[in-house]
């Protein structure tokens, strides 16, 4: 007799009842800061409803910071998760796709009729590729780069530029032709770059536990002091340099015959076969 089997009344064998699976929890410390990061997101799509687009701006780039700390908490703690990943990815498509473009058809688009609402739905789909595409290719992308602007800078372009025009005193930018078209362009190049294969720096070789030099540190306060000092207005620079970056990085290299595909590995998926040229 094995284990699966008991013996019951008048000898016959009895299959024993298999044991049930143990149901897998779910870590609390990473998905908070991504529950956190979601909140960001819903809290800026609700102040851009009540006219407050400052608020809006300030919920996107909070979310931004959260973002950026789920995954180093889950990999410092070793609670990496499956449903930690997908979580993640749904929070992102709020907070940097459906949040943005919302905020600012609300701000300026919504007076352009049909071409305002094509315009966000082009940022908030391409939002949504660009997070697809991510997920299926994070295993054969280099991790030095970025295929295409990721959707947290794409955020930072769109509600940073509002942030700035609110922060200066303008009240109702419908009424301003230069600003509705300025936020038209923004959103369509913010968009429209994320799923570009243009590479992007991620930052991810960057090494938290190794030494630096002391003026490392001293450059690291001196920037953290610079953001203080006006924070719409530095932070909107930083990432507009930064979403500028990547096609400064695709020329060189194509100036110097360098390969420009961040695709690390090649694969025979057919439906993959257009992203490594």
């Amino acid at each position: 007799m094995n284990d699966a089997t008991e013996r019951g009344a008048g000898g016959h064998s009895l299959p024993l009842e298999a044991p049930r699976p143990r149901r897998k929890g779910i870590y609390i410390l990473p998905n908070l800061f991504t529950l956190a990061a979601l909140f960001g997101g819903f809290y800026a799509i609700v102040m851009a409803m009540n006219g407050r687009f400052d608020q809006a701006a300030v919920g996107v780039f909070a979310a931004m910071v959260l973002d950026s700390l789920d995954g180093r908490v889950a990999r410092l703690t070793r609670t990496q998760s499956a449903f930690g990943e997908q979580m993640d990815s749904l929070a992102d498509m709020v907070s940097f796709g459906a949040a943005p473009a919302l905020i600012v058809y609300e701000w300026a688009l919504k007076g352009l009729g049909k071409l305002g609402w094509i315009a966000a739905f082009v940022y908030c789909s391409c939002a949504a590729l660009r997070l697809a595409r991510f997920n299926t290719n994070i295993g054969v992308v280099d991790r030095r780069f970025f295929q295409g602007l990721p959707s947290p800078a794409a955020a930072a372009l769109v509600t940073g530029f509002i942030w700035v025009v609110d922060d200066a005193g303008v009240q109702g930018a419908g009424r301003f032709e230069v600003l509705v078209w300025g936020a038209f362009a923004m959103t369509l190049y913010a968009g429209l770059t994320m799923v570009t294969n243009v590479p992007f720096y991620s930052f991810k070789d960057v090494n938290f536990r190794r030494t630096v030099p002391f003026i490392v540190t001293v450059a690291i306060a001196l920037g953290i002091a610079l953001i203080t000092l006006h924070p719409p207005i530095v932070l909107f620079g930083l990432f507009c340099a930064y979403g500028l970056s990547g096609y400064v990085v695709y020329g060189y290299r194509k100036s110097k015959g360098k390969p420009v595909s961040v695709i690390a590995t090649s694969t025979d998926e057919p439906d993959e076969a257009g992203l490594h040229h």
